[in-house]
């Protein structure tokens, strides 16, 4: 198997590894990144965008990915499409291993992610994802201004975000199965809003829509023969809760009880040499800026460590 050498190698080519790449080839590391699909991310999937700074208007998450790729590869970045399914960070040099061969370099960066839905669970969820069907109502919430939504789970996540929805949506479709516990503050604060609409012992059965995007959902009621119809033009699903892609690197880093990938303030994991950026940390703050943020921190923090710098270099120009 062909061995490819690099300075850095970023596993994941979201918003946080590009960014990470963009950095480090400035710094003159020759630098790659492997991904999977660059279709099928967090970012990618997500229909628009309009709180991205710099970035006027709205534009979607694919156009913005595709710039931060473009802008690290136009500065030195090597662009592989590779499925990673190992690494061996126990030497100076990690490895990482892939169908196109063998990627080793002094600094790897974890960058997968954590898309954690696995798979559709309801009918009609894959075909309207990013067309009224959103895994995360802080990045997609101020779209659904003045219109009715669909929130489906009863985790904390989905508590959370159902309350961040009411300061936009004119009704909040709450959909459990189970009610609340009496005793958790927030779901009960929920509740006692009005515009939330709490549909109890009840399941979603299908997502409907058209090619514009999402028109209603079909709720079925325990206690009910036939499901009724909801006119609501967004639903979010918070059926499994995030999960950090990780299942390539085992137990060789080291985690939090969440099971994000454990990092310092330098994004730097347990493990020397080695740095966790983006969702794959599962921070509760799931934003393209937020990720780019962790890719920049990464990034100095490789530069520092491959070439024994005590300081930090600043990357921008007074001249």
């Amino acid at each position: 198997m062909e061995t490819h050498e690099f300075d850095v190698v970023i596993i994941g080519g979201g918003p946080a590894g590009c960014t990470c790449a963009l950095y480090t080839s400035r710094a003159n590391l020759r630098t790659v990144i492997l991904d999977k699909n660059p279709a099928v991310g967090a970012l990618a999937i997500t229909h628009k965008i309009a709180n991205y700074p710099g970035v006027s208007g709205e534009i979607s998450g694919e156009e913005l990915l595709n710039s931060m790729r473009d802008q690290a590869v136009e500065y030195g970045t090597s662009y592989q499409r590779a499925q990673v399914f190992g690494i061996d960070v126990s030497g100076e040099m990690k490895k990482v291993y892939t169908p196109e061969g063998t990627f080793t370099a002094r600094a790897l960066v974890l960058a997968t992610g954590a898309m954690g839905r696995s798979g559709a669970s309801f009918e009609g969820e894959s075909e309207f994802l990013g067309r009224g069907v959103s895994y995360c109502a802080t990045c997609d919430g101020a779209f659904y201004r003045d219109r009715e939504v669909a929130v489906v789970g009863l985790n904390q996540e989905a508590v959370e975000e159902a309350q961040f929805l009411t300061k936009f949506a004119s009704k909040v479709h709450w959909i459990t199965f189970k009610d609340p516990n009496k005793e958790d503050y927030h779901a009960q604060d929920l509740l006692s809003m009005s515009n939330v609409k709490h549909w109890r012992r009840s399941r979603l059965a299908a997502i409907e829509g058209n090619d514009a995007g999402v028109t209603g959902v079909k709720v079925k009621s325990k206690d009910a023969s036939e499901p009724l119809t909801l006119e609501v033009e967004g639903v979010f699903v918070y059926q499994n809760g995030s999960k950090p892609i990780t299942d390539f690197a085992g137990d060789q880093v080291e985690y939090n009880r969440d099971g994000g990938v454990k990092v310092d303030d330098s994004m730097s994991t347990s493990v020397p040499g080695v740095w966790a950026i983006g969702d794959i940390r599962n921070t509760p703050y799931k934003q393209a800026v937020v990720a780019a943020g962790d890719g920049c921190i990464a990034a100095m923090s490789i530069d520092r460590y491959l070439n024994h710098r005590k300081a930090i270099k600043p990357d921008w120009d007074h001249s």
